[in-house]
């Protein structure tokens, strides 16, 4: 039925006017940039420093009996001391990760790129990983250089003295892939992408700041470290996944401590 006339005037009556509801924009999510992301970086990995610390201060004052230098090198360096700081790293990373991503608009997940990948696209960055490292060790062995660290090889040892070498394999193989993996791929990644950097200044800058995380290797591992952590941008970058450079860094280093056992076995 036609609405009458007069209602029709009606509606469009100064008196009456009508209701206009506003479209409000949704406020675009925002990330640290390259000085707040570099500033929060240091940040997080004070945080991680100061989780692995706590650890080793707790078993020195627990230690009974004399203790001097030697003792405390001998602590610091066992593969149970160490296993037990890199899980304690953890929790103080993400309570870190979660009080600088608090001030941004962007949920925790998504700043950090926490989706699930598939299992195409890990097995891929698995391969490319797996072709890296032993190119590397082909090139370890034709320069006369051990394929694995010497640091490796002790810690693995001393765990398996201690009776702790599971305890290394979930420090290693878990722990630390996905503190470092938050801290490099997600975080500091994530900021310096959207920088003037842009994703290939950030794959370069976020894989030197995770070497330098690696202090306990010489030059020569430095060179693979990097190589890796430029490889496992790329695959945060093309995948849009920290968990696939996760799970892919996992695998990494559980070969790895693999490789480590097979060679302390042969020694």
């Amino acid at each position: 039925m036609p609405q009458p006339e007069s209602d029709l005037m009606d509606s469009v009556s100064p008196e009456y006017p009508p209701v206009i509801v506003a479209q409000i924009e949704p406020r675009p999510r925002q990330v640290w940039k390259f000085w707040g992301t570099a500033l929060w970086g240091l940040f997080i990995f004070a945080a991680m420093f100061a989780g692995q610390m706590a650890v080793i201060v707790y078993l020195i004052l627990a230690q009974d009996g004399p203790f001097d230098i030697a003792a405390a090198t001998r602590l610091v360096g066992s593969g149970l001391t160490i296993s037990l700081s890199v899980i304690a790293g953890l929790p103080a990373v993400l309570a870190a990760l979660w009080f600088a991503i608090r001030f941004t608009s962007t949920p925790f997940k998504d700043y950090l790129g926490l989706r699930r990948p598939s299992w195409r696209h890990t097995l891929l960055g698995a391969i490319g990983l797996a072709a890296i490292v032993v190119g590397w060790d082909l090139m370890s062995r034709a320069t006369g250089r051990d394929i694995a660290p010497g640091f490796m090889v002790d810690v693995l040892k001393s765990a398996q003295s201690s009776g702790a070498l599971w305890l290394l394999i979930v420090a290693f193989c878990v722990a630390a892939p996905i503190s470092e993996e938050l801290f490099a791929r997600g975080f500091l990644y994530r900021g310096w992408s959207e920088s003037a950097l842009k994703p290939v200044g950030a794959i370069l800058l976020s894989s030197a700041a995770w070497t330098a995380l690696h202090l306990q290797y010489d030059w020569y591992f430095f060179g693979e470290i990097f190589m890796i952590g430029v490889w496992l941008g790329f695959l945060r970058h093309r995948f849009h996944s920290t968990w696939a450079t996760i799970i892919v860094h996992g695998l990494n280093n559980f070969a790895a401590v693999l490789q480590t056992m097979w060679l302390a076995g042969q020694s």
